[in-house]
């Protein structure tokens, strides 16, 4: 795969899609896909996965894994987890294991192995170049990070191809991304990647004070993410303020509901991942397995015949025994129309078959979910994996409803689901979204799921810490809502309206917008369903959503749906790569051959591992240093624009501040002036707009935010969850900001009756005589002075000054 293939494959999906969009636009009016960028964007990704699926799994993994550069406002760093934490990491999985689990992944020193020339575990510093000076300005460490696990559905994808997403978190959240490289299946199945994250959480509170953390991930980080609050939970370890999951995938059986059905209106390949055969994937089945173990035992035989004596050595064999190659892999049994079938073949990338139900595989089958920081669930409404991300937030928040299937509630599992409290959840359904939409950064949905990333990280921030988060609040510098592309939003609220009567009745009216601040917690959920707008409705009951009301005893089972429709494509892909798949096999006869080296007994890497495909003597190829790759570059160029508009807005915005602090800096030497010369003529001289009665200069707090206030929001704890123990009233500010106390002095321009915020004249006048010099007279201080009022009618008048700005809790 290089970026001419794919520009030649994706093209005529570009221009079809845009012919089409303006040909049958009615059938699009009420979609997300009624945007071109939108629609652009589905297609295209569509397309792509598409083309890579007639390509083997490690192009598809060298294409998205180059080098993409990042704009100069943004600092990148490299970094790298010491080897320590990544041993500690493993001792914690071992002991999350267990040795029954130990058993089940095959050992517990073939997943510690990394390849030659990557021993590291590398990682980057993501955070925007502005806020990076401001910070070694003050000689600050990070006081804000979000570990962010990248998806890929466990195989593919690269920091560098999803950096333009993490930026814009950084921006939006003023904080800095910690992106860890995490090693990628079929190569490094379960538990290689867990291990991975892991260790870079472990080397982030070593630095950072676990309050200051945030977890986020997409589709498999995000189902990552999860089994690493579990992991971290159940060893006793400190947990982060939160976690953000977007879109993520929590089940590998595929056994709930929105699997099964059509979704036109996602990218997902409904018949799951093909692609072309090779060494990596699909790893040998059973029949092949079964080939390759009788070719090493008559290898083995013909080895111990040349032995002198012809007597064999038990533990000098050339050839390792069977102990090294894996006896069978697990058998899937179901019935398809009406026949029992029996399935082979591995199905995920990420784990063998009898894993795919493994708790911290598929994260819906743990015991319990309580005891977890508060976590943000983006789900979208038109993407495949939808239930069991909705099930998934209703299990945090109540792990006692929903546990796992009968036959694995144990006494044990009882103990442990009554041992945890419910976890804090705000739930989001997105109307009719993609699969992590906001991978479409540059479209109008994608901003409010930043902007409502950014509000709840700010929130788990301020909740741990017990302080105020400030966030930028650049809705008004904002590229995507300053454009057009919200005409037809009237008649999209008449749509979501019908959908609310026919949606168990709920209310006809929006009650908020994406990106407010949280409302309340009720039973530690806050469910919302949200537009394409950034409209919030509330989320229909559970009983009425088809992933809650599904019988538990079904989950983790994998169904005829899903597995039909993966074996139809199967035979296709079979069929067009006979040739390919026949020289795979024959090679991998021949490395059998020569043997593979191994770790010990005990130990049996999955056949998709590399770590149990070393062959004898052999070396592995270093990775070459990475290229720039133009296509990937484009794609991040087009999806940070907005970001790159919208720093340029505000960095003209901020200049245009400094200019005007520099005018008021001329008016207060002018003010002085003007009493110089009233002293000498005898005028009257009347206030500036930063003047007090007396003609002096009035000083004005400086905000200590790096933006100006209009341009920035402070997200405190208002005690959403209701718990009082979570809330320290004395470090958390009495009311909003912006909300104007009943004491609230503001200033006042030349007349006395418009008020002012920040130098801008408010369009109301204060109820009270205007002191403008023609309705001034040698009497006008003496009602002033016989009722001791502080606010003096002329500047001649000795009074008590009115109190300074500086101190109002308002502004």
């Amino acid at each position: 795969m290089n970026t001419a293939a794919v520009g030649l494959a994706v093209t005529p999906t570009v221009l079809s899609t845009l012919v089409a969009h303006y040909l049958n636009r009615k059938p699009l009016k009420h979609l997300p896909t009624a945007h071109l960028s939108y629609d652009e964007g589905l297609h295209l990704i569509r397309s792509f996965l598409e083309h890579a699926s007639r390509h083997s799994v490690e192009d598809l993994q060298a294409f998205t894994a180059q080098w993409v550069p990042h704009p100069q406002w943004v600092k990148v760093e490299d970094s790298y987890v010491p080897d320590d934490l990544l041993e500690r990491s493993a001792k914690l999985l071992k002991n999350q294991l267990g040795e029954e689990g130990l058993r089940a992944v095959g050992g517990e020193r073939w997943w510690t192995w990394r390849k030659p020339g990557r021993e590291k575990l590398l990682a980057e510093w993501i955070e925007m170049r502005t806020d990076y000076n401001e910070r070694k300005r003050m000689g600050k460490e990070p006081q804000r990070v979000m570990l962010y696990v990248h998806g890929g559905a466990y195989f593919f994808g690269s920091v560098d191809e999803h950096r333009y997403q993490m930026q814009r978190h950084a921006r939006k959240l003023k904080a800095t991304v910690f992106a860890p490289r995490y090693r990628l299946a079929p190569q490094f199945p379960f538990p290689c990647g867990l291990q991975d994250c892991l260790a870079a959480y472990l080397y982030l509170i070593t630095v950072v004070e676990p309050t200051r953390i945030v977890l986020a991930g997409d589709s498999a980080g995000g189902g990552m993410v999860v089994s690493m609050l579990v992991t971290l939970r159940d060893q006793g370890m400190p947990l982060p303020a939160g976690a953000i999951l977007i879109s993520p995938w929590v089940d590998l059986t595929h056994s709930f509901p929105s699997v099964a059905g059509e979704n036109p209106l996602d990218y997902i390949p409904q018949a799951g991942f093909h692609h072309k055969p090779s060494e990596a994937w699909p790893p040998p089945d059973e029949e092949e397995l079964e080939v390759i173990k009788q070719v090493v035992m008559d290898q083995k035989k013909h080895d111990v015949g040349k032995k002198e004596g012809g007597v064999a050595d038990d533990g000098g064999a050339v050839v390792p025994t069977m102990q090294d190659v894996a006896e069978k892999t697990h058998r899937l049994s179901l019935r398809i129309d009406g026949q029992t079938i029996e399935i082979n073949e591995q199905i995920q990338m990420y784990t063998t078959n009898n894993l795919l139900a493994h708790p911290l595989v598929s994260p819906a089958m743990q015991t319990t979910l309580g005891g977890l920081p508060p976590l943000l669930i983006m789900v979208g409404g038109g993407e495949i994996l939808r239930d069991e991300q909705i099930y998934l937030a209703h299990k945090c928040a109540n792990p006692e409803k929903y546990p796992p299937p009968d036959h694995l509630m144990t006494d044990k599992a009882w103990e442990q689901l009554r041992k945890y409290p419910p976890t804090n959840v705000q739930l989001q359904v997105w109307d009719d979204l993609c699969h992590v939409a906001p991978t479409l950064s540059f479209t109008r949905p994608a901003k409010y799921m930043y902007r409502s990333v950014a509000q709840f990280g700010a929130w788990a921030l301020a909740r741990a810490q017990k302080t105020g988060i400030e966030i930028p609040d650049d809705d008004n510098l904002s590229v995507i809502s300053g454009s057009g592309s919200d005409q037809d939003k009237g008649e999209d609220e008449k749509t979501v309206a019908g959908k609310d009567e026919t949606d168990g009745g709920q209310t006809k009216q929006s009650v908020g917008r994406a990106g407010d601040t949280l409302p309340p917690f009720k039973d530690h959920m806050i469910r919302q369903r949200v537009t394409r707008h950034g409209d919030i409705f509330p989320l229909a009951e559970p009983e009425d959503l088809p992933g809650c009301a599904m019988d538990r005893n079904l989950i983790g089972v994998i169904k005829q749906g899903p597995v039909k429709k993966w074996l139809e494509q199967k035979g296709r892909w079979d069929s067009k790569f006979r040739s390919t798949k026949t020289k795979i096999h024959e090679k991998r006869i021949r490395d059998a051959r020569v043997g593979f080296e191994s770790f010990g007994e005990g130990e049996m890497p999955p056949p998709s591992a590399l770590a149990g495909r070393r062959k004898i003597g052999g070396k592995m190829m270093r990775e070459k240093k990475l290229k720039k790759s133009l296509g990937l570059a484009i794609w991040a160029g087009w999806g940070s624009k907005h970001d790159e508009m919208t720093v340029e807005r505000e960095r003209a915005a901020e200049a245009k501040e400094a200019l005007h602090e520099k005018e008021e800096a001329a008016l207060e030497t002018l003010s002085g002036d003007q009493r110089h010369t009233s002293d000498l003529k005898g005028s009257v001289v009347v206030n500036g707009p930063d003047t007090d009665r007396d003609g002096r200069r009035i000083s004005k707090p400086r905000s200590s935010m790096s933006r100006t206030r209009s341009h920035s929001i402070t997200v405190t704890d208002r005690n959403q969850t209701g718990s009082q123990d979570d809330c320290d009233a004395e470090n958390q500010p009495d009311q909003d900001p912006y909300l104007l106390g009943p004491n609230h002095n503001p200033d006042i321009g030349v007349t006395g009756k418009r008020p002012r915020v920040d130098g801008i004249a408010m369009p109301f006048s204060i109820k009270k005589e205007a002191d403008t010099a023609s309705m001034i007279t040698l009497n006008s201080g003496k009602q002033s002075r016989l009722t001791a009022t502080p606010r003096p009618m002329s500047p001649v008048t000795t009074s008590t000054p009115r109190p300074s700005t500086s101190g109002d809790q308002g502004l």
